[in-house]
């Protein structure tokens, strides 16, 4: 039995003992901005106490957000001046601002012919609405299986192709791989709907012209213990040292693996893992990647949040062979994402324009597969706007959706225009 640390709020404890929702019931929440490598060393720390201290955002030097328990705030503050860090206080009381405007989350028990964009769905429920559209789109859909999780489950994704016996090229859309980020998955969905259901010519053609596999969760685990028990959980759920759960699987994929911008510490948010694709998860993606009979053409990791598009590398500053092809398909892309609602994203290659980061699925795709067009997306909302950024409203699942769809039209049209490509 996991012996778990005395500063564990007494809330929590319960949680966790009865297998209940875990809650941050005057849980505060800090925004930190360190600017020199020893004040970054002198919190690092803190990845190690994780039942203590949540970083919301990546440990890096710059702004991000950190939730504190009770039991801890004082010694926390009491680091913070030795360090020479001043804190902003973003919320003193987390679970206030958790338990406001909660998404709308499905009843498990729907009938998948029931399955909207105007609520957030668990796993099953997600997994029957994909069996339904093969049901429903014979001849053209599929699922496929890209492997199974620690905990068993399967990763459940879509292949929809026009043209069978046609050779065409692929495209793959990943999403869910931060188990909190739920737009991430609700995105991917909607759009896997819009290429079987537009009318618009524009996104027909996409249809027609590649074979598109979409991946809705590529961490299952993770995404069904966010419903069940800590609604902030982001790793996987394998057992590692220290007692601790999970590694990232964004920092898992065997390219440059934790060479920077990834952690050691087991308990830390961004662990990369004891090695290179250690995960079930990762592994079993990749090698499933590996054995597509098409050439994948392009692919798409969709996280939250930031309104950021993002290309490589995360390793290092050098950028790719065809960074100026990359900048033109980027530009076109932001432009599509804007001109809906006038929603603005901004971006790069991952090393400067937001910290270092190796190991993502990414990069892995770029490096080792050679998918030349290789991106992701941070979806709504902005920056650091409000803390809960990753908890988005549920109102704002459609309007994503349809932004991130305008946006992946003109991504593609302006990559299959590079390569000189029809589309159909």
């Amino acid at each position: 039995m996991k012996v778990l640390p005395v500063s564990l709020s007494l809330v929590s404890l319960v949680a966790l003992c009865l297998g209940e929702r875990l809650t941050f019931t005057d849980h505060r929440v800090y925004r930190l901005e360190p600017k020199t490598e020893a004040q970054l060393e002198g919190l690092r720390p803190l990845e190690a106490t994780n039942e203590r201290v949540i970083f919301l955002n990546e440990l890096h030097l710059g702004a991000f957000n950190v939730l504190i328990s009770p039991s801890y705030n004082e010694e926390f503050l009491q680091l913070l001046q030795r360090l020479k860090l001043a804190p902003e206080l973003l919320d003193a009381n987390a679970q206030e601002s958790l338990s406001l405007d909660i998404e709308p989350v499905s009843d498990a028990n729907r009938r998948s012919d029931d399955y909207s964009w105007t609520e957030y769905h668990e796993l099953n429920d997600t997994h029957r609405w994909m069996q339904q559209l093969v049901e429903k789109n014979q001849g053209i859909v599929t699922t496929f299986v890209a492997g199974r999780s620690y905990e068993g489950r399967e990763l459940l994704g879509l292949r929809i192709s026009h043209s069978a016996g046609v050779e065409r090229q692929a495209i793959f859309l990943e999403a869910g791989m931060h188990a909190r980020e739920w737009i991430s998955p609700a995105t991917a969905t909607y759009f896997a709907n819009q290429l079987l259901s537009s009318q618009q010519p524009e996104i027909q053609s996409l249809a027609r012209s590649y074979v598109w596999y979409i991946l809705p969760h590529a961490n299952p685990d993770g995404y069904v213990y966010t419903h069940s028990t800590n609604r902030l959980w982001r790793k996987t759920r394998s057992p590692q040292e220290k007692n601790c759960m999970g590694s990232d699987p964004n920092r898992n994929w065997g390219f440059h693996w934790r060479e920077v911008g990834a952690s050691d510490e087991p308990c830390s948010e961004s662990y990369a893992g004891p090695k290179a694709f250690s995960e079930p998860e990762t592994e079993s993606l990749s090698q499933y990647l590996m054995s597509l009979p098409e050439p994948v053409f392009m692919y798409v990791s969709l996280h939250s949040f930031s309104q950021l598009l993002l290309y490589p590398y995360g390793h290092t500053s050098a950028l790719p062979e065809n960074h100026r092809q990359l900048e033109r398909i980027f530009s076109a892309a932001l432009g599509g994402m804007k001109r809906r609602f006038g929603t603005r994203y901004t971006g790069g290659n991952v090393y400067d324009a937001i910290y270092p980061a190796a190991g993502s699925s990414m990069d892995w795709a770029y490096g080792v597969l050679k998918t030349k067009y290789s991106f992701t997306y941070e979806l709504r909302p902005s920056g650091y706007s409000f803390w809960t950024g990753f908890r988005l409203p549920a109102s704002q699942i459609i309007p994503t959706g349809q932004e991130t769809t305008d946006s992946l039209v003109e991504m593609i049209k302006a990559a299959a225009s590079i390569e000189g490509y029809e589309l159909q």
